[in-house]
């Protein structure tokens, strides 16, 4: 078994992933551990594994995170070949709906609260849209709506539970202190989040 060691400490989102996923895809390599120095790194790099069909075997050791990754079978070698992202449990349900990239917790300009406001008119219209989208990615402050606190929440959990994949910046949530804080959906990365960009999906800015 042919293995290969990844060394990220020192990376930001998303080099961890991109860098896992080279090595995975290299000629004859079954095993690579990836080292990073972070939560949301490991927390990426796990999510982007098992989706991929990959085993993970998590160590702590000195302080970082050694993330074993193992093929299993030929079906995880044909999942890795033909798809170039991994997919969230969501995206793997055939949808039609477009996906929202939403930079921000309040909708407009102006008054702060009147964005709260509408930004939770805006969700409760998304709740009753035939199909549902097929995606929210939150950025910046946008993965406060995420978060406990939201105005959104039961709006949110509705979208999640008819399909829609609910995606929040692991990098956004670390840098505002909240990511123990996040109440549903997946810490994501800016790899996972360009893909779905790059989806045949009709893509929707909120910003």
């Amino acid at each position: 078994m042919n293995h290969k060691l990844v060394d990220c400490r020192g990376l930001a989102c998303p080099h961890p992933v991109i860098n896992t996923k080279k090595a995975l895809e290299e000629a004859g390599v079954d095993t690579v551990t990836t080292i990073v120095d972070n939560d949301v790194a490991r927390q990426n790099v796990v999510l982007f594994a098992k989706n991929a069909g990959y085993q993970v075997n998590e160590q702590p050791k000195e302080g970082f995170y050694h993330l074993t990754i193992t093929r299993i079978g030929a079906q995880a070698t044909a999942n890795q070949t033909n798809e170039s992202a991994a997919p969230t449990p969501a995206a793997v349900t055939p949808t039609v709906g477009p996906v929202y990239f939403i930079t921000t917790n309040a909708l407009g300009q102006g008054s702060p609260d009147l964005g709260q406001v509408l930004m939770k008119s805006l969700f409760t219209t998304l709740v009753a849209m035939d199909p549902p989208p097929a995606a929210l990615l939150f950025l910046n402050t946008g993965v406060f709506l995420t978060c406990a606190g939201t105005p959104v929440q039961e709006q949110l959990e509705k979208l999640h539970t008819h399909g829609t994949a609910v995606l929040s910046c692991g990098t956004c949530l670390e840098y505002y202190g909240i990511k123990e804080k996040l109440l549903l959906g997946d810490i994501s990365n800016m790899f996972e989040i360009n893909n779905w960009l790059n989806k045949p999906h009709k893509a929707i800015t909120i910003a």
